[in-house]
């Protein structure tokens, strides 16, 4: 109890049945006095987060030709995950999708302890069997704001719902368990159904996010308090797609409540984060999170340039239709369509109020992007009467990202061809063009490739620890919308569409969590950690065609720190042989070595048995599946450990060092007997030359039927963080 503190009139949540903490307002006097209580672990801020198919599944080989399902595949294996529970924390839910009816489904599992908020007008049923929000955290920092600006905060209907209105949650829910659905298609194309990785799982929502404030939405207090929630409720599976900077754990709202779930045995699967290509920007990077990068798949949609020349050129496109078929259009340029005085820079990306709407009308106007808001580009476009739109990627951005629905036709091109159109352009007097229609087209380039957008490792909290684990689909998924909102979220939209597409590492996180689901139904005495190790262990780190993952951008070779392990192989992670398997005690020695002490990690687990600090243990000893040494100035000698959850026998290893590196594993062959049975093994590194930077390499452990393969990091030198 701490006393001296008005703390009872500003406690907003108090977490005391499976996390050790509350939250509430507080002075910044009082700030110091809360943390030098002997039994206060951590005080922080209420952070503020950001949010972060049809064709995906059969890109990770669940299926083929679409619908057709071969009798290997995990979904008849697993019978689509059938009862597994997967709650998911992001934005709420829109009811009424297909994605969430219970035509066919039987009775809620009797485990299941959750509820419908009584006061919510959200309706649940046999598929969605729990929707709460949680908003105390969320309101304390508007009403905040709002005094910093001399107002007052309006609680408005829209904050007393677990509606989602702006489509996020509803995506990545359906897009980890929701039904099959036929006929699912965004404006004609990507037309197919759309099936969560785990259909036959039942639902649950537990609204965190709110409308954007100072560019937060998700705040930590809310999210622990639903994570707290999920845990009592009985989920099988938490899917958070939400995220922000690398943070210190016991300064990390998502990895403090995380920490719980694991602890009574349910996998939580995080996203990456949407800050890359830039090094270190990985988050969500405590070592119980399953944490995912994105990529690409081998669908796009498409549609084609004209030019007056005969010159065609391929743009991206979800625009709902093209310009009149053979007819040509005059071509104007931000620059030449500025308005007087306008900064030639800023009319050049076509931003809004830069140009002259009587140069601009009847015509296809052709903008630089630079990385701006597209869609209120268009907007701006369709405002002045231009009949379509060219956006031309910068050169600093030589290839274009995603899709977006553009109100008026519109064709996304690289910066190669932007050049040509510019030459065009300026080289007659007369520059006219036609926009095709959109068109989807598969198989059409290598994939997966990593998104440029995805946030990359090294893991800036601990090096040791790779992060993200794996990447998944995570550009242009199709999955269910919130019909509350356009699907452009522009208020001059009126369209309203049941699917919609979206990119992020948010998408790439359910796809798996729903695989999750599919491994827990079949497996139910996995611990998160086994499940995380099948997936990893069986990922593949090329394309269909066996080359080398590569950067969307640059299509140069990508490395583990974008990639982790690599794309999942669902069928193959049901039967993985061996796995690398964790305790909650392994995680808290892990937090000993990582330097908190032994009383703080006692308050931390609310343990009825009494935790003490082993004499030593090495952090980069944790039995993870993947292998990260920021640093080799001599020999180092680590352990690991794994365990059969495969039928008996032998299993040899085959280590392909990075280089200057010497990697001997001793015993290289462990001999398994029975179902559980857990081996250990030293792995010695030692340096052989004095080479820069990280390199790459591999451990395999094989059978003959079963790969377990675990990515190898090494840096030669001293630690540099």
């Amino acid at each position: 109890m701490i006393t001296g503190l008005e703390t009872k009139s500003s406690l907003f949540y108090s977490y005391n049945r499976f996390i050790n903490g509350f939250a509430c307002v507080l002075h910044d006097d009082d700030v110091p006095k809360v943390q030098k209580h002997p039994k206060v672990i951590s005080v922080f801020l209420n952070h503020g987060r950001k949010l972060q198919t049809t064709h995906s599944w059969n890109f990770l080989g669940l299926e083929k030709d679409y619908d057709n399902i071969p009798s290997n595949s995990i979904w008849k294996k697993t019978n689509f995950g059938d009862d597994v529970i997967i709650g998911n924390i992001d934005s709420g839910v829109w009811p009424e999708s297909k994605s969430f009816a219970d035509e066919g489904i039987g009775p809620v599992p009797k485990r299941w302890q959750g509820t419908c908020n009584s006061k919510d007008e959200v309706k649940c049923n046999r598929k969605l069997i729990g929707v709460r929000y949680f908003n105390k955290g969320y309101l304390k920092y508007a009403r905040r704001v709002a005094r910093r600006h001399n107002s007052t905060y309006t609680v408005t209907p829209k904050m007393m719902t677990s509606r989602d209105f702006n489509g996020h949650g509803t995506h990545t829910l359906s897009t980890a368990g929701g039904n099959l659905v036929p006929n699912v298609n965004v404006f004609g194309n990507g037309n197919g159904t759309a099936k969560g990785g785990s259909p036959r799982a039942r639902v649950a929502s537990y609204k965190v996010c709110w409308e954007p404030i100072d560019n937060r939405q998700c705040f930590d207090a809310d999210i622990m308090a639903a994570i707290e929630a999920a845990i009592s409720d009985g989920v099988d599976v938490l899917s958070i797609s939400i995220g922000g900077g690398p943070e210190e754990y016991f300064n990390d709202g998502v990895a403090i409540g995380s920490f719980h779930a694991v602890k009574q045995g349910i996998s939580v699967v995080v996203s990456g984060g949407n800050q890359g290509p830039m090094p270190g920007s990985v988050g969500n990077i405590a070592p119980w999170l399953f944490t995912i990068g994105a990529s690409t798949t081998d669908r796009e949609f498409v549609n084609y340039v004209t030019l007056g020349n005969k010159k065609i050129f391929k743009g991206v496109s979800l625009s709902d239709k093209g310009l009149k078929s053979e007819k040509f259009y005059p071509m104007i340029t931000g620059e030449d369509a500025r308005a007087n005085e306008t900064p030639v820079k800023n009319a050049s990306a076509c931003q809004p109020g830069t140009l002259d709407p009587e140069k601009v009308k009847g015509k296809i106007l052709v903008c630089l992007w630079l990385g701006s808001k597209q869609l209120e580009t268009g907007k701006y476009a369709d405002k002045l009467e231009a009949v379509g739109m060219i956006l031309a990627n910068h050169k600093k951005l030589p290839n274009v990202a995603f899709t977006n629905m553009h109100v008026l036709p519109t064709s996304h091109i690289n910066s190669k061809d932007g050049e040509a159109i510019f030459d065009y352009i300026h080289s007659t007097k007369d520059p006219v063009a036609h926009i095709s229609n959109v068109k989807t087209e598969i198989d059409t380039k290598a994939a997966p490739a990593i998104a440029e957008f995805s946030a990359r490792g090294p893991n800036m909290i601990d090096p040791t620890i790779l992060k993200p684990d794996v990447i998944a689909p995570g550009v242009n998924i199709i999955a269910a919308n919130s019909e509350a909102t356009s699907p452009t979220n522009l208020n001059s939209d009126n369209r309203r569409i049941p699917y919609i597409t979206m990119s992020g590492t948010s998408m790439a996180c359910p796809h798996v969590s729903g695989i999750v689901g599919l491994i827990k139904a079949v497996h139910r005495d996995w611990s998160p950690a086994a499940i995380r190790s099948a997936i990893m262990t069986t990922s593949r780190k090329t394309d269909a065609n066996s080359n080398p993952i590569v950067y969307e951008n640059d299509n140069s070779a990508a490395n583990p720190f974008a990639y982790g392990a690599g794309l999942p192989n669902p069928n193959s992670a049901l039967d993985p042989g061996l796995v690398y398997d964790l305790n909650a005690e392994s995680y808290l020695n892990y937090l000993c070595a990582h330097g908190y002490n032994q009383s703080l990690i006692r308050a931390f687990t609310i343990s009825e048995k009494p935790y003490s600090c082993p004499e030593s243990f090495n952090v980069m000893n944790l039995n993870y599946p993947s292998i990260v040494l920021p640093y080799l100035n001599g020999s180092i000698e680590l352990t690991r450990s794994l365990k059969n959850v495969g039928s008996p026998g032998t299993y040899n290893v085959t280590v392909n060092a990075p280089s200057g590196v010497s990697i001997v594993v001793e015993p290289s062959s462990l001999n398994f007997e029975k179902y559980g049975q857990e081996k250990k093994f030293v792995i010695r590194f030692s340096p052989r030359g004095s080479e820069k930077g990280y390199r790459f390499g591999e451990m395999i452990w094989s059978d003959g039927m079963h790969n377990v393969r675990s990515p190898i990091l090494v840096k030669n030198g001293k630690l540099e963080m």
